[in-house]
């Protein structure tokens, strides 16, 4: 009866129009932010890559780039070998081939193909985000976008700055993003959204204890601004390593994080770091424990040069390292050998999915790969030689191989220097240096005190004379910065009589904007800063030469005036 008497007084409140409380409207703004919600996620959903790697499983990845470039994670690669498929909301079905990977970081960046007007994602700002930030994942979680529709699952980030230790494999994250978001298996490699749909991580495992590899609701991303880091050498087609300071630190009773060891055979040691330092910065961000470090540390390639900050007697000095590899060459290569289609740190393995094998694969897909030694795919390393080159020559063609230059030194003592490929010299002040170009080269590194600074004006000249395939061997390296962090240029590395030496090229201007020349390994290069370009008989050229070695500068070439000309080469004897 009392139920009955309830319904009749809610019948009443009714049709006395009291319950339009009830059903009326949700407010415009809880419509807006749903709204909102739905645009940011159709958006990203298109953005979004199921990743098929037949017998092998598969996984998830994110478009970066208009022209098909994904990132993913490298053991969701790995297993799925040079080629794989790749599906997008739109239901179609496109091949794609590895670029390059970063093994330690857990990165793989392909390439799919059939289009150049791929939906690729926003890049948001990974050191933005902020516990309690609302996120979304989106990915091919238990291979189920069979119907090439990706799954999407929201939530919150619940930690940022996490560090996970390697278990097993080559594999650390640093600097992860923790969501709550369901990340499951197959969802390895695909993008962790904000709450406006840019991508701020790359998902790629989860804590599972002992629940079975099912999702409890405490998952890790890549963050995104590790994998902008890599992304340059990525495109290398490489095998890419981690860097190291070539220091460990500890906490000391204090709280504050010391160096408690360092190789002096490191850059960090010859830039004035020293055991019982206080290392308070690295890179962008402070550091105040240790795996702050190594948080900090771990988002930075092999050979990037980063601001550190560091307290001594008191007293704060801040100085910029070129970071040393985690790997020698031929130890990551061994290693990668040895844990080919690793267990995913999500916990599935191979042999856990099913799916059809891998078909065959077309004649033209294959002409998009080239194995070498120490790359994941050559073939993407001589396309982005070959644009640096390209961009260079179109502003400095000339093949005049007699070179004279005349200007002034900072104290306005005149210089002339003359460059042929058979020698190089240089009058200073009235005194005179000269270097053959044969023989041991790493020896001839006059003038005193510069480093090599004739023989780094010769690798120059003899990189545009003779061009990445005639120079000795020319390769390239990526992208990676000078002085600060935030500008990066395109990096040719050229080996030529064991000497090693790096150009850095503005990437729009195609500018040669400084090269480094190591006559020996661990040691501090001759650095050359090229500014004020004009032009000389129809080839831009530099009118200011600053000469640098380690931190210091040996000296200032201003005032440049060129004369090119030509010149018959020497018989062979």
């Amino acid at each position: 009866m009392r139920t009955l008497a309830c319904f009749a007084i809610c019948l009443a409140a009714t049709s006395l129009g009291t319950s339009s409380r009830v059903i009326a409207a949700p407010p415009q703004e809880v419509l807006d932010a749903e709204n909102a919600r739905i645009a940011a996620i159709e958006k990203a959903t298109r953005s979004s890559v199921c990743v098929f790697a037949g017998a092998a499983g598969g996984g998830s990845g994110v478009l970066i780039s208009k022209d098909g470039y994904a990132i993913t994670n490298y053991h969701v690669a790995d297993p799925a070998g040079s080629f794989m498929k790749c599906s997008l909301s739109d239901g179609k079905l496109y091949d794609a081939v590895i670029v390059g990977i970063d093994p330690v970081g857990d990165v793989a960046l392909i390439k799919l193909q059939g289009r150049d007007d791929f939906p690729a994602a926003d890049i948001g700002d990974s050191d933005k985000v902020q516990v309690g930030d609302w996120c979304f994942a989106i990915g091919n979680p238990f291979l189920l976008a069979t119907d090439m529709q990706p799954t999407v699952t929201w939530g919150m980030v619940s930690g940022v700055g996490r560090y996970q230790y390697p278990s097993g494999t080559l594999i650390e994250y640093t600097d992860c993003i923790q969501t709550d978001a369901s990340i499951n298996p197959g969802n390895s490699g695909g993008p962790l959204f904000n709450k406006d749909g840019q991508v701020i991580g790359i998902n790629g495992r989860i804590s599972i204890e002992k629940r079975g590899r099912v999702n409890v609701g405490v998952g890790y991303a890549i963050s995104m601004n590790q994998v902008m880091n890599f992304l340059g050498y990525l495109k290398s087609g490489r095998v890419v390593d981690h860097a190291t300071l070539g220091a460990t630190v500890s906490t000391d009773s204090e709280g504050e994080v010391i160096v408690t060891n360092i190789l002096d055979t490191s850059d960090a040691y010859r830039r004035g770091l020293r055991y019982g330092d206080e290392l308070v910065s690295f890179g962008s961000k402070p550091v105040t424990t240790v795996n702050g470090f190594k948080n900090a540390l771990g988002i930075y390639p092999r050979g990037w040069r980063v601001p550190v900050g560091f307290f001594r007697g008191g007293t704060r000095h801040d100085i910029v390292v070129r970071l040393a590899g985690v790997h020698s060459r031929e130890e990551l290569l061994a290693k990668i050998q040895k844990s080919v289609a690793p267990p995913s740190p999500d916990g599935s393995k191979p042999e856990d999915h099913h799916g059809e094998e891998t078909k065959p694969v077309s004649e033209e897909l294959k002409k998009l790969f080239e194995a070498r030694s120490g790359y994941a795919n050559y073939y993407f390393n001589l396309q982005e030689r070959t644009r640096t080159w390209e961009a260079w020559k179109r502003g400095e063609a000339s093949d005049a191989n007699d070179w004279k230059v005349s200007g002034q030194l900072a104290d306005g003592d005149a210089v002339q220097i003359e460059l042929t490929p058979q020698k190089a010299a240089a009058t200073v002040a009235g005194r005179e240096s000269a270097i053959e170009i044969e023989g041991d080269l790493s020896q001839k590194l006059e003038p005193v005190g510069s480093g090599g600074l004739l023989l780094a004006l010769h690798a120059w000249q003899r990189l545009q004379l003779e061009g990445p395939e005639k120079y000795g061997e020319v390769s390239y390296l990526g992208t990676a910065p000078l002085d600060t962090i935030d500008q990066r240029f395109d990096v040719l590395v050229g080996l030529y009589d064991a000497i090693e030496t790096r150009f850095y090229f503005e990437p729009k201007s195609g500018d040669l904007i400084a090269m480094e020349m190591f006559p020996e390994a661990d040691s501090d290069p001759c650095e050359l800063r090229f500014q004020d370009y004009d032009v000389f008989e129809g080839v831009r050229l530099p009118t200011k030469i600053i000469i640098r070695r380690g931190d210091q500068i040996y000296n200032i070439l201003h005032g440049l005036k060129w004369t090119l000309s030509s010149t018959e080469p020497k018989d062979a004897a």
